[in-house]
């Protein structure tokens, strides 16, 4: 029998090994050296699931760690079992075995560029002669069987200030900075983590996975997080963390002194007491070093234009339109504002009626929009929420007889980690809510006479009608400061008089604004060489396939170990030869929602026809040797209607077959940075480039617009190929300046500038730049 199950006894194997066979270390594993009387031996450090390749070959994979030679990161080893032995093997192998391998071949790995780990790996099969030795503490066991008592692997983990690009690491560090998992662009899950540890370094992490479950559970500044398997990778000049094959995460709480339990969603997990150790020493020096808030402001403390974070329970929810939801939340305490009271039918709000009514007066009404939405829809009543940079809004009532209120709402995107986390019942911070709750006389909060003006004109037309809405909103300023709410509003005459560079707050209305055709604001940026361009029209991109079109396919660069190709010919007059190639994963063709294409000899039409249907289309042309890019005059990438360009000066580019490293990820999101980067291309950003007069009655300036999505809450680089989006621009414009409007009547903006020098010519000017300053929501 080829897999062989080994009691130890004493500390040494029941049965001993064949005599002939001989110790191969990792670092004498070489290509055409003979292997046929050597055994392997080390401790499995990750398993993957039991697959099937294209032939239909059943394929188990391990990683074997080398016991005497662990220091080295390519002693870790990738071991490929194939056929009925992967099946079987499946079954008995788990994370700490030590395990012995003989008759193995030994082949190329294709992913030890990209894993770190050693360049050949072991092929294991019956059919090769192989025997495998599997140590347990225990009686041996059967393939029918789940083991046993694994042997515990003793990880490295590396310091912050030790990480290189291009590595897979484990490490610990304390929460900085953090964003609750949202939906990314693709179907995954995406959170942010920024970590630092002792050393004063930090490193920001980004982490998908298609079950939110898999990600860190991080409730709060401070929080302690252990990442095992994070890949580490240089952008820009700086490291980044990200997702890896088997990755894995734990979360502490960072409060020191406090109990140290794992928040993860895995089973199987090591901990040492040298671990323990480690977490209680980052707790200290977190709490020395980092800025961790207190504790989350409660209702009664609110006040207006104020941006923080409550700890919450859900008691109703409804859906308002295709881009905000309705959240009905309470904390146990009393708004001292009174508060807007969202208009909203009795047969859209889910939760229990009797239950709502009872703690009106309790409640808020909670507004969020845009990409959190989905997420609130998922949300169960009685869950209890943490809303993350949660904005208290003040806003003017109609009637001036009534008082003003406070309107809440979480806004689109994740800037300054915003977002909705879901707390479990065994949180510290819930035990204490629950507890304050049940401790209530909800007596005491049933007076009438406290009910909003705003709850009992509920059906107000003023709600109804988004006109007699909008000018209520113009009475206040239509943009939000996004940082930096300490600066005072200083006016242009004194501005003008101050040398450069200086940041300023001011109140002013837009006069005029340039370009006025908006969709001539969109330009492509270079954040390398600082570069601005115009983006290139579809003539172009036309005439560059045109001249691609002219090289025939290679048919030796069909049909590849990573892609699959099929190739036909147009029907007259045009007699083309198009080539497609398809990006394998797992060495199968993906469906087409998930699946990248290389397309050589189409045309910019069909080229359109395929983006509808695949994730991504790369336009090639072939060589001798290899697939390369066509001129950076043209998209390297298209995604949907999106066009990603990269920059000629600064984009060294690679050749195609860099992209399998991507395509050998356990899930290949083909997001445009990370191929952008494989393939060294320096992309272009899409960026709004505009010039506004402004105007603050002692006064007038020109500041720059330069943004890329955040001033319009719209994405610069989906503008130019929609028409929804750019009416969108021209209504948002509309509402700020306008010819057939007196400047009275405009409505203030209220901004961020930042002073800076240019040089013209000889002589040097002062320009004006806006900067971490969004249009409401309202106006949008």
């Amino acid at each position: 029998m080829p897999i062989h199950m080994l009691k130890i006894i004493n500390g040494a194997p029941e049965t001993a090994l064949p005599s002939h066979l001989q110790r191969v270390d990792s670092k004498y594993l070489q290509l055409g050296c003979d292997h046929a009387n050597k055994y392997f031996k080390g401790t499995v450090t990750l398993s993957y699931p039991l697959i099937k390749l294209g032939n239909g070959t059943d394929s188990f994979k391990i990683i074997l760690q080398d016991m005497d030679n662990s220091c080295s990161r390519t002693s870790s080893i990738n071991i490929l079992f194939l056929g009925k032995m992967a099946k079987d093997c499946a079954k008995v192998v788990h994370q700490g075995d030590t395990m012995l391998i003989s008759g193995f071949n030994l082949a190329t790995s294709p992913s030890a560029s990209e894993d770190g780990r050693h360049c050949c790996h072991l092929e294991v099969s019956e059919e090769a002669g192989s025997t495998i030795y599997i140590y347990t503490k225990s009686s041996p066991i059967t393939a029918s069987e789940t083991a046993s008592m694994p042997v515990a692997p003793k990880y490295m983990y590396t310091p912050l200030n030790r990480l290189k690009g291009g590595t897979t690491v484990n490490l610990y560090g304390a929460v900085k900075f953090f964003k609750s998992p949202y939906i990314s662009k693709g179907t995954d899950y995406c959170s942010v983590v920024t970590i630092v540890d002792q050393s004063n370094v930090k490193l920001t992490c980004t982490l998908f996975n298609g079950n939110l479950d898999a990600l860190p559970k991080i409730y709060k500044i401070g929080d302690i997080v252990r990442f095992h398997r994070i890949k580490i990778r240089e952008y820009n000049g700086q490291i980044q963390g990200v997702t890896s094959i088997g990755f894995a995460s734990l979360t502490f709480d960072g409060t020191p002194g406090a109990a140290i339990i794992p928040r993860t969603s895995s089973k199987l997990y090591t901990f040492t007491d040298e671990e323990q150790k480690t977490i209680e020493e980052l707790r200290v020096w977190g709490a020395s070093n980092l800025s961790i808030s207190g504790p989350a402001v409660k209702l009664s403390g609110v006040q207006p234009k104020l941006y923080f974070d409550l700890t919450c329970q859900l008691i109703g929810k409804a859906e308002m339109d295709g881009s905000s939801f309705l959240l009905k939340v309470w904390d146990g305490t009393e708004c001292s504002y009174q508060s807007w009271k969202v208009p909203v039918e009795s047969s859209d709000l889910e939760g229990d009626k009797v239950l709502i009514h009872k703690l009106r007066n309790l409640t808020v009404d909670i507004l969020v929009y845009d990409n959190h939405v989905q997420l609130a829809k998922s949300l169960k009543i009685g869950s209890f929420l943490r809303i993350y940079s949660l904005r208290a809004k003040q806003a003017s009532p109609e009637n001036q007889a009534d008082v003003s209120y406070i309107e809440f709402r979480l806004h689109g995107g994740t800037c300054y980690g915003r977002g909705i986390g879901v707390l479990p019942e065994s949180n510290p911070d819930v035990k204490e809510l629950k507890s304050f709750l049940d401790s209530l006389d909800l007596a005491e909060h049933q007076n009438v006479e406290t009910v909003s003006s705003m709850e009992l004109h509920s059906t107000s037309d003023s709600f109804s009608n988004p006109v007699i809405y909008l000018e209520r909103c113009q009475q206040l300023s239509v943009t939000v400061l996004t940082d930096h709410q300490d600066l005072n509003v200083t006016a242009f005459n004194t501005i003008l008089n101050n040398h450069a560079p200086q940041q300023y707050r001011i109140r002013a209305k837009l006069r005029t604004f340039k370009p006025q055709k908006l969709y001539q604001s969109i330009k492509l940026y270079c954040s390398k060489c600082n570069s601005l361009q115009e983006v290139p029209d579809g003539d172009d991109f036309d005439f560059i396939l045109q001249d691609s079109a002219a090289t025939l396919p290679n048919p030796e660069l069909h049909n590849k170990l990573w892609y699959d190709s099929a190739v036909w010919n147009t029907e007259h007059p045009e007699q083309r030869t198009i080539a497609v190639h398809f990006v394998k994963h797992n060495e199968m063709v993906q469906e087409p929602g998930k699946c990248l294409i290389m397309v050589e000899g189409g045309t910019q039409k069909e080229i359109l026809k395929f983006t509808r249907r695949f994730k991504g289309v790369i336009p090639v042309r072939s060589t001798q040797e290899d697939l390369e890019l066509l001129d950076l005059s043209a998209p390297f990438l298209l995604q949907g209607k999106i066009r990603h360009y990269g920059c000629k000066q600064c984009s060294k580019p690679k050749t195609i077959k860099s992209l399998h490293f991507l395509a050998e990820e356990e899930h290949p999101s083909w997001e445009p940075s990370e191929v952008a980067q494989i393939l060294g291309i320096k992309p272009l950003q899409y960026v709004f480039v505009m010039e506004f007069t402004l105007v603050d009655g002692t006064g007038e300036l020109d500041a720059y617009l330069f943004d890329y999505e955040k001033f319009f809450h719209i994405p610069a680089s989906e503008v130019l190929s929609s028409d929804l989006l750019q009416k969108k621009m021209e209504a948002t414009m509309n509402s700020l300046s306008s010819p057939k409007r007196k400047i009275d009547d405009l409505p203030w903006l209220e901004c961020f500038i930042r002073s800076y020098t240019v040089r013209d010519g000889t002589e040097q000017r002062v320009c004006y730049q806006i900067f971490d300053t969004t249009v409401a929501e309202d106006v949008v």
